[in-house]
C-alpha cells in the first residue's frame, strides 16, 4: 500500500486505535442525529404515513393495540431517520480510515462511488415513495367493501407497528437494489466480472431479479414490478458501466506498456552506447599493443642491421688486411 514511511512501521494496536476512535465519531454523531429525529419524529412519522393518508382521506385513523407500541415506533423512526441524516458522516470517517491506505488511482478511483452510494440509496426510497407506495395502497384498499343487509363492512384499520415495518422493508428494499451499479462496476475493476459476462446472464438475471422482488416486497403485483423493473435497469446501467471501466483498465495497462517499452529501449541504447565505448576502448588497447609490437620489431630489426654492418667490416677487414700483406710481400 501507498503509505508514509511511519504508517508502514504502525503496530496493529494503533491501527485498532485509529478504528475505535473513527467507529466513536460515527456512533457519536448518530446519537445526536438520533435524539434530534426524536425530538421531530411526530414530523417524520407524519411523512412517512402521507401517501397513505391521501388515499384514505382525513376522516380515516391508525391505531395502535400495545401500549408500548406507538414509543417504539417511535424510536425506530428515530433510528431510521438518523441513520440517513448520519451516513455522510459514517462514510466520511470511513473513508478517513481506509483512504491512507491506498494508492493513488485508486483513491481517484474509490472516490465516486462513495458519494454514488447515499445518492443512489436516496434515489430507490424516493421512487418507493413517490410512485410505489401509492399504487400500492391503492391496490390494498380496492378491497374494502361497504357494508350491506347480507355481509358486513371491510374497512382498513391500520396499526401503527404494522404500516411503519412495511414502509422501512420497502424503503430499504429499493435503496438496496439501488447499489447494484456500484457493486458490478466495482468487482468489474477488481477482474471479478466482465461486461460480456453480464450480457451473457442477462435472462438469469432478470429471474432472479424478480424473484429478488417477490421475497422483499409485499405479496403484491404492482411492488413486485415495481422493483424487479428498476433491478433490470440497474443490471443495464452496470454493463454500461462495466465496459467503460474494462476500457479504462485496458487504455491504462497499455500505457504502462508503452512506458515500459520505452524505458526497455532506454536501457538498451544505454547498454549499446556503454559497449560502443568499451569496444572503442578495447580497440585503442589493441591499436596501442599492435603499435608496441610494430616498435619492438622496429628496434628489432634496427638492432639486427646495426649488428648485420658492424659484423661486415669486422669480416671483411680480415680479407682486407689479407690482400694488402700480399701486396706488400710481391712488391719487396
Amino acid at each position: 500500500m501507498n503509505m508514509q514511511s511511519h504508517d508502514r512501521q504502525m503496530p496493529i494496536m494503533e491501527h485498532l486505535i485509529e478504528l475505535r476512535n473513527r467507529l466513536t465519531w460515527a456512533v457519536l454523531a448518530l446519537f445526536i442525529t438520533f435524539g434530534a429525529c426524536y425530538y421531530f419524529v411526530e414530523d417524520i412519522y407524519g411523512f412517512l404515513v402521507r401517501p397513505l393518508a391521501e388515499i384514505m382521506g382525513p376522516d380515516r385513523r391508525m391505531i395502535y393495540t400495545a401500549l408500548t407500541e406507538v414509543f417504539f415506533t417511535y424510536v425506530k423512526v428515530s433510528f431510521f431517520a438518523a441513520c440517513f441524516v448520519s451516513a455522510p458522516v459514517f462514510l466520511g470517517q470511513f473513508w478517513a480510515f481506509v483512504a491512507p491506505g491506498l494508492y493513488k488511482n485508486e483513491r481517484s478511483a474509490f472516490m465516486p462511488f462513495l458519494f454514488a452510494t447515499p445518492i443512489l440509496f436516496l434515489m430507490g426510497g424516493a421512487l418507493v415513495y413517490y410512485l410505489i407506495m401509492p399504487l400500492a395502497w391503492k391496490f390494498f384498499l380496492s378491497f374494502e367493501q361497504a357494508g350491506g343487509a347480507a355481509n358486513l363492512a371491510i374497512q382498513l384499520e391500520a396499526k401503527v407497528g404494522e404500516y411503519l415495518s412495511l414502509v422501512m422493508k420497502l424503503i430499504f428494499a429499493f435503496g438496496l437494489c439501488f447499489q447494484l451499479p456500484v457493486l458490478l462496476t466495482l468487482m468489474a475493476r477488481a477482474g471479478i466480472v466482465t461486461a460480456d459476462g453480464l450480457a451473457r446472464r442477462r435472462k438469469y438475471a432478470i429471474v432472479i431479479a424478480f424473484g429478488f422482488a417477490a421475497v422483499l416486497t409485499p405479496p403484491d403485483l404492482i411492488s413486485q414490478i415495481g422493483l424487479g423493473i428498476p433491478i433490470i435497469i440497474l443490471y443495464e446501467i452496470s454493463i454500461i458501466m462495466a465496459r467503460i471501466s474494462e476500457r479504462k483498465r485496458a487504455k491504462a495497462t497499455d500505457d504502462e506498456d508503452d512506458e515500459d517499452d520505452e524505458a526497455e529501449s532506454d536501457e538498451d541504447e544505454a547498454q549499446t552506447a556503454t559497449g560502443t565505448t568499451v569496444a572503442t576502448s578495447g580497440d585503442s588497447v589493441d591499436a596501442q599493443a599492435e603499435a608496441a609490437a610494430s616498435y619492438d620489431d622496429g628496434q628489432s630489426s634496427l638492432t639486427r642491421s646495426s649488428d648485420d654492418d658492424s659484423d661486415g667490416p669486422k669480416l671483411s677487414g680480415p680479407s682486407n688486411n689479407d690482400d694488402g700483406e700480399d701486396d706488400f710481400n710481391n712488391a719487396r
